[in-house]
């Protein structure tokens, strides 16, 4: 066994044993799940309705999800979901798993780019103990397992703020830094095609507050921005141009209005908190790293004149600071700001034998307090919605939560022994068993809860037309919409609406409708129409916390 041991050290310690090491932990967390869990409502479907539209308009300026203008951000991510379907998904089929490719592969690369910038700031230990640590971060593995912006979006803010570390780095010296200017405006172009201003929000947060700090700009004529403000906008303002003509400025009005400045200053669609709704959340979504790093803020502290820490703390306050103050908030908008906190947990890690403040009883209980009931959310949460959604949960689900829970009390353990470095394999392996769990299997095996799924399965079984329309008053997730191929999903906005969508076509027309929905099927019956069950599909709306029966109808015209 120590022969093997050896062996495996002997390997990690080379460049290329250390990364094939990053990319197997990097691909247990985030592949699980890619192809067995269905679309998940509401964001994800909508985002891969409009890259299916865009593929079959061959409109790639505008996003539409179904007849209605998606006004809220810009194309970027929409063109990586259709290259990505383009170049590995069946363009004809109703498939998730193409769609998700750029978030986990954009995921992948946050790995490797922050073993890149933690050996920059730190040194080569620190650089691989914090890619481990992003590698599993909770956050990271959700958002890489959903076809939206974010993880793209981490990925891109990253490239951005590493290559701005390495200018800050050599501010005092000779060192020629066009590369490195060259990368960063292009990563913040292509940051601006996936999210507007976000990008230049945390970055520019980041520029700012180095400047209170160093209280001098000179350094700045390092990031060339002379030709890299052009070359930013020469990626970006295009697509801008294009699509301001193309909906006469209603994307401005709808992106900056609504989407940027209405988050800014009030809750949208009961997204709210208070402030400090983010930090609530952070143990959690940065788990296990979050462990670490409370442990480490006395390093932090201690170092916090030091160029590494003082750079991870220009890129997380002010961001932080905004997300945590705008009436708007997500769980994921901190997402590009974790792999600074993997970085500054992976050098207190490393820095801990030499300042001996992980010894400190108080934080340590602290710590593992915060640390075990987050553990506990994310470990035996999904159980107990396995259990709400099924009625019952496997045993094999058990067992692994099981081996995780016992994982993470090691982890506990070994801190306490001062074996921090056998504790962050521990903790990570835990994080790795809970992943291969939860998207493995509990995820997938929650029948009841994906609705569409069965749904359509139904809608094909009772259509009586190769093109088959379905006409739904009260149950309108987008999910049903990408999954459902063999016709046009209506949902109409009034009584009136949805008899004449049902009357264009009766013979090729299914009627969906909920236990609530009488007036619904009497306004059909009293059109002229003779509707008659037959399917019926019951379940858990996890977007509404509802129970749903719903019927399919087939219907004659009299």
């Amino acid at each position: 066994m120590s022969v093997l041991i050896n062996q495996i050290k002997n390997a990690v310690s080379s460049k290329r044993g250390m990364a094939l090491l990053l990319l197997v932990l990097a691909l247990t967390m985030l592949l699980p799940g890619q192809a067995s869990i269905p679309p998940i409502d509401r964001d994800e479907p909508r985002f891969a309705q409009a890259s299916r539209q865009m593929i079959e308009s061959g409109d790639f300026v505008e996003v539409r999800y179904q007849d209605t203008p998606r006004n809220l951000q810009p194309a970027g991510i929409y063109w990586l979901q259709v290259a990505a379907v383009s170049v590995f998904g069946d363009v004809d089929a109703r498939e998730i798993w193409p769609h998700r490719m750029p978030s986990w592969l954009s995921a992948i690369g946050v790995v490797f780019v922050t073993w890149w910038l933690g050996a920059l700031l730190f040194g080569p230990l620190t650089g691989r103990f914090a890619a481990a640590l992003i590698a599993s971060c909770v956050l990271l593995g959700i958002e890489a397992h959903i076809a939206k912006i974010d993880a793209t979006l981490c990925f891109a803010v990253l490239l951005a703020e590493a290559s701005l570390a390495k200018i800050y780095l050599s501010r005092d010296s000779q060192e020629r830094t066009s590369r490195w200017a060259a990368l960063f405006w292009i990563a913040l172009g292509v940051g601006i095609l996936l999210k507007g201003p976000i990008p230049l929000m945390i970055v520019g947060g980041t520029i700012l507050a180095l400047i209170i700090i160093e209280r001098r700009t000179a350094w700045l004529g390092k990031l060339k921005p002379i030709w890299g403000a052009p070359l930013m906008l020469a990626i970006a303002a295009p697509w801008y141009v294009a699509i301001g003509i193309s909906t006469h400025g209603d994307f401005f009005r709808t992106a900056v209005g609504y989407s940027v400045l209405g988050k800014l200053t009030q809750a949208h669609q009961s997204h709210g908190g208070f402030p400090g709704y983010h930090l609530a959340l952070w143990p959690v979504l940065f788990w296990p790293g979050s462990l670490f790093a409370i442990l480490s803020a006395p390093f932090v502290w201690l170092e916090r004149k030091s160029a590494g820490v003082r750079f991870c703390l220009a890129w997380i306050v002010p961001a932080w600071l905004v997300f945590e103050f705008s009436g708007t908030k997500l769980p994921h908008y901190t997402l590009p700001l974790l792999p600074a906190f993997a970085i500054l947990a992976a050098a207190g890690l490393v820095h801990a034998d030499r300042l001996r403040f992980f010894a400190r009883p108080w934080l340590f209980a602290i710590a593992t307090l915060i640390w075990l009931l987050a553990g506990a959310a994310i470990t035996i949460g999904p159980l107990a919605l396995a259990f709400h959604f099924q009625g019952s949960v496997t045993p094999y689900c058990v067992a692994l939560a099981s081996a995780a829970i016992v994982s993470a009390l090691a982890a506990l353990w070994l801190v306490a022994k001062g074996r921090l470095r056998a504790a962050l394999v521990a903790a990570v392996a835990s994080a790795a068993i809970v992943s291969v769990n939860n998207y493995g299997i509990v995820v997938p095996s929650l029948d009841r809860a994906f609705i569409s799924s069965r749904l359509v399965s139904a809608l094909n079984q009772a259509q009586r037309c190769d093109n088959t329309s379905v006409v739904s008053f009260s149950y309108r997730e987008p999910s049903l919409v990408f999954l459902y191929e063999r016709g046009q999903i209506f949902y109409p906005d009034t009584l009136d609406e949805a008899a004449q969508n049902a009357f264009e076509d009766p013979t090729c027309t299914l009627i969906l409708a909920d236990v609530g929905d009488g007036e619904f099927l009497n306004v059909v019956t009293q059109a002229g129409g003779a509707i008659e069950p037959v399917a019926e599909v019951a379940g858990s709306n996890y977007s509404t916390g509802e129970e749903v029966v719903l019927t399919i109808y087939r219907l004659d015209a009299d």
